[in-house]
């Protein structure tokens, strides 16, 4: 993929440097262009079955982020004025229905074989045809949450930092963005923007010892 844009490929700041900011510089605004080539980024992260069940809203206009205003928490509004944009994450319980023709595309590119071609159409695919509902929200969910993390480390490579947020109504996610509700199911929202030059960095946070987290079995 293209390096266009990116402008940090040191693995180790990206990822132990990444800080949840709060106050951006609104005079800040990134452009279409790079912002597709950051989705494009995104999109590579993995996804059960490759099914990619996720759906990106990109927010940059006074007008979305009135809409933002109207259910998401007072405590986020800092993050809702000052980002260039905010990125709405969707788990896409309905990504399945475009599962034979992403898996076509593959055998037609030459990237898989018509024996493993008819082995996702005879294994995989059924799977989700048959899912119920609740399986299809776990499962978009989870790939969401993928994508969102990569997103974020995505956007440090670009120069930027991000703010997860889930403090907001997810009743009224998609309805205000005119999505079908029973479909896309919000996961998180993801403020991202240039750091505001007089915000402080945030205090390193306190991680709990790695005996407390992990065990060998």
């Amino acid at each position: 993929m293209e390096d266009k844009n990116i402008i940090n490929n040191d693995f180790k700041d990206i990822v132990f440097n990444r800080q949840s900011v709060r106050k951006f510089d609104p005079t800040v605004k990134i452009s279409h262009d790079e912002f597709e080539q950051m989705i494009a980024e995104t999109a590579s992260a993995p996804s059960a079955c490759n099914l990619q069940a996720w759906h990106f809203v990109i927010v940059d206009t006074p007008e979305g982020k009135e809409k933002l205003k109207s259910y998401f928490m007072k405590f986020n509004m800092p993050q809702v004025e000052t980002c260039s944009d905010m990125v709405l994450l969707f788990g896409d319980t309905e990504a399945f229905k475009s599962y034979r023709d992403l898996w076509t595309k593959a055998y037609h590119n030459g990237q898989i074989d018509k024996e493993k071609l008819d082995e996702v159409f005879s294994t995989f695919l059924p799977l989700y045809e048959h899912a119920d509902y609740d399986t299809l929200v776990m499962d978009a969910s989870i790939d969401s949450a993928l994508a969102a993390m990569q997103f974020m480390l995505v956007a440090r490579s670009h120069g930027y930092e991000t703010n997860p947020i889930g403090g907001y109504n997810t009743k009224k996610a998609a309805e205000t963005f005119n999505l079908d509700a029973k479909r896309y199911v919000p996961v998180m929202a993801i403020a991202v923007g240039k750091r505001a030059p007089q915000d402080k960095p945030e205090v390193k946070s306190v991680r709990y010892p790695v005996k407390q987290i992990c065990e060998f079995a």
